[in-house]
């Protein structure tokens, strides 16, 4: 009997390649060309007064700045999934169109010629202006794709060739400004560029999906208080212009996190394997730094872990890097995982502020007993962010489940005897009341 096997991605890769390469000349050159048929009066620039004085023309830099040609191929070559190629390649020409329809809508120059070079450097640039006129400024495409590009070698190169990749990467990010092609503001925005274009995205396991909530009026009103929150930083980042431009970033963050609440769920923080997509961190990290404060205050007036029955404690995220845990199961959803090394690691990302949905809370149940079963008599730990709401409602789902209690109300009175500030609320007793027992139908 012969054993079916997949087949190498190489002639995927290649298909996609000969979309992507093509792709990306028929947008960018295109955005360029547009740009230059423009009267000069109709195209901006924007660049501080000091950037001419103080920022180099290294012609050198023409390398690093040119390689990036031959990474843009490899980084769908190296790809070693179909889905991988398919996302890897549709990032690139996504980055790509959303870029050429900025310098489309908002046309910008360079505010200078470069000197004269010869040599080969000097046939280089010569090379480089026969598809690239001094157009195209913000974002840098050159960043982004530099962005989407960093992320696949730094996932498929051994780990003592990523302080070259970094090194190299960095030297092509500095060569925009040394080869005077991009103004400084060009490069956060490029950045930004590439951090929505892989938000949106995602490499697999995480996907885009309808989520459905316990508590969908809640959901509602939450995501709305954050997206008011986003159209105020917008509006004073507008305002005050200037460095106000910066508040542009929490306004993006709290958009994200109203599309969570009102569509997407935990899935805009794109936590796997404990960890948040490097995307997903970046954009959403006003929101997250934020967060931190906020529980960082409430931590003052709350004890550590509580042990709620023999050897299952419940407790905030911090309590996570105790060696004495022997298993940990995370619901948190906006925060890396804190568990230390030696920890058997679950995660069931969660939103907070929300009631678990019964097939969440018995999901959480069966991690906590796959733990419990694993490691029979040590300590585990369940937590959130606080260690209150969310992880108190999986261990009162486990208890209920698993018969250590009758019921909700027992459930929670057991939680609150052992832990006082134990948040469930009439929405989290609603959904623990429908679970079943085990051995139950539901």
């Amino acid at each position: 009997m012969k054993t079916r096997t997949h087949a190498h991605p190489l002639g995927y890769a290649l298909l996609w390649l000969l979309i992507a390469a093509p792709g990306f000349f028929l947008f960018y050159g295109q955005a360029n060309h547009y740009a230059s048929t423009l009267p000069a009066s109709a195209v901006g620039n924007i660049a501080f007064a000091w950037e001419r004085q103080w920022i180099p023309f290294w012609p050198w830099t023409i390398l690093p700045y040119w390689s990036i040609d031959l990474m843009y191929g490899i980084s769908i070559l190296i790809c070693t999934a179909r889905s991988e190629i398919r996302t890897q390649a549709c990032r690139l020409l996504l980055a790509t169109a959303l870029s050429s329809l900025c310098f489309v809508l908002w046309p910008l120059r360079f505010g200078w010629d470069r000197p004269e070079v010869g040599g080969l450097f000097g046939q280089m640039f010569a090379a480089l202006g026969l598809f690239d006129k001094p157009f195209n400024q913000a974002p840098s495409l050159h960043i982004s794709l530099l962005f989407i590009i960093w992320l696949r070698f730094a996932a498929h190169l051994p780990a003592r060739w990523l302080p070259l990749l970094h090194l190299w990467c960095v030297l092509i990010g500095l060569s925009v400004l040394t080869t005077w092609q991009h103004h400084l503001l060009d490069i956060p925005t490029g950045i930004a560029m590439g951090v929505l274009v892989c938000w949106l995205l995602p490499l697999a396991p995480v996907r885009w999906q309808r989520w459905h909530t316990a508590a969908p009026a809640r959901a509602r009103s939450l995501a709305l208080r954050y997206l008011l929150g986003s159209a105020s930083c917008a509006m004073l980042a507008g305002w005050w212009q200037g460095w106000g431009w910066l508040l542009l970033w929490p306004a993006a963050a709290l958009a994200v996190v109203a599309f969570g609440y009102a569509v997407a769920g935990p899935a805009v923080f794109q936590k796997t394997g404990g960890r948040l997509r490097i995307a997903a961190s970046w954009l959403t990290a006003p929101y997250r730094w934020g967060a931190k404060l906020v529980r960082r205050y409430f931590l003052q007036a709350l004890p550590g872990a509580e042990e709620v029955v023999p050897g299952v404690w419940l407790g905030p995220i911090t309590a996570a890097r105790e060696v004495r845990f022997a298993g940990v199961l995370d619901l948190t959803a906006e925060y890396n995982a804190l568990a230390h090394p030696a920890a058997d690691y679950r995660s069931l990302p969660l939103l907070d502020l929300l009631p678990p949905t019964p097939a969440e809370l018995l999901h959480g149940a069966q991690l906590l007993e796959e733990l419990r079963l694993r490691h029979p008599g040590q300590p585990l730990l369940v937590h959130c962010a606080l260690g209150m709401s969310r992880s108190a409602a999986i261990v009162a789902a486990w208890l209920i489940h698993y018969r250590h209690v009758e019921d909700a109300p027992a459930a929670l009175a057991l939680l609150r005897e052992r832990r006082q500030r134990v948040t469930l609320r009439e929405h989290h007793l609603q959904e623990l009341a429908s679970l079943p027992a085990r051995g139950e139908q539901p």
